[in-house]
Order: structure tokens, then C-alpha cells, then sequence
């Protein structure tokens, strides 16, 4: 056989394989506009965003063309989990928000819904708590968004943490009076 109709049969048989899904054409490079679109995915108000997120970020090797930045201080200078409650993904993923965003030139005009988003994302994980102790993880919650939303970082003063210790005292001696436990 001839090499010219061997590379022209080779080249018909993995077009063939391409369009049965045998095989893959190798990828072009992801566009801008590709990147922000998934971007925009993963960043909205949405639980449903929330998780492709997640599950993106615990596959990050699946998402490495698109070159994200999963880099994290998780909630800056305030606690992760002020007094126990988990706000450590929330914060991770507002950080991821901020960092691509800012890395695409793109970050002022979804600011906004990026604190939104981070504000629901504390909100879920607060919703999953008692429902004794959990105003005052909504108080921390509210503290910890307009923080990111008039700084644009997470800086809660003593003062709030304070407040929602208070908050979650209370809560934890009325489910006590209640009879119900916390745990």
C-alpha cells in the first residue's frame, strides 16, 4: 500500500472514530469567552452553582485548561468557623470569584453578585444548623457579607463576634430549657 493512500485511509478511519465518539480530536485552546462563561456558572446566587462549583473544585484536574485560579485564604483575617460554624467554603468560594475575575480584567461588574453569592452560600450553611443557635450564625453571616460587600475582604471586628457568641448562648440555653439537644 501506498503511504499517501495509508495516511489518507488512516485519517478517514479516525474521522469515522471521531464521529462515533471512539476518539477525540485534540482541544483547542479554551477561549476567554469560554472561561467566562463557566466562570459565570460557578459563581452565581444559585445552589445549583454552588455545587458545580464544588464538585469542580474537588476535580480540579479535569478544569486545568481552563487555568483557574483555586487559590484560597479562605475568610481572610476573620475566623473560618466563627464560633463553629463552617463558613470556610463559602469563603473559598467567593475567593475563587475575586481571584479569576480580577485575573480577566472582569471583577468590578460582578462584584456585586459575587457578594450576593458569597451572602447565600453563608446563609445555606447556616440553614443547616439548630434552629436555637442558628440567628446567630445569620447575624454572623450578615456581618461577614457586608464586610466583603463595603471592603471588599472579610474583616469582622470583636464587637460582631460578640454579639453572635451572645446570640448563640442564648439560643443553646432555650433549646436546653426546651428539651432539645444540639447535637
Amino acid at each position: 500500500m501506498s503511504r499517501r493512500l495509508l495516511t489518507t485511509l488512516t485519517a478517514g478511519t479516525f474521522a469515522v472514530l471521531v464521529l462515533l465518539g471512539f476518539a477525540a480530536p485534540a482541544s483547542a485552546a479554551v477561549t476567554p469567552a469560554q472561561k467566562l462563561s463557566v466562570l459565570s456558572s460557578w459563581t452565581q446566587t444559585s445552589a445549583s452553582s454552588y455545587n458545580s462549583w464544588n464538585s469542580a473544585r474537588t476535580n480540579q484536574g479535569a478544569w486545568a485548561e481552563y487555568a483557574f485560579n483555586w487559590s484560597t485564604d479562605y475568610c481572610s483575617s476573620s475566623p473560618d468557623n466563627p464560633l463553629g460554624f463552617n463558613f470556610e467554603l463559602s469563603c473559598y468560594r467567593h475567593d475563587f470569584g475575586y481571584r479569576n475575575y480580577k485575573e480577566m480584567g472582569q471583577f468590578d461588574p460582578n462584584k456585586s453578585r459575587l457578594d450576593s453569592a458569597f451572602y447565600e452560600d453563608l446563609q445555606r450553611s447556616c440553614a443547616t444548623y439548630n434552629v436555637f443557635v442558628r440567628p446567630a450564625c445569620y447575624s454572623l453571616a450578615w456581618t461577614y457579607y457586608q464586610a466583603v460587600r463595603i471592603f471588599g475582604s472579610v474583616v469582622v471586628a470583636q464587637a460582631d463576634l460578640d454579639k453572635a457568641a451572645k446570640l448563640k448562648a442564648d439560643g443553646e440555653r432555650r433549646a436546653a430549657a426546651a428539651g432539645v439537644s444540639l447535637r
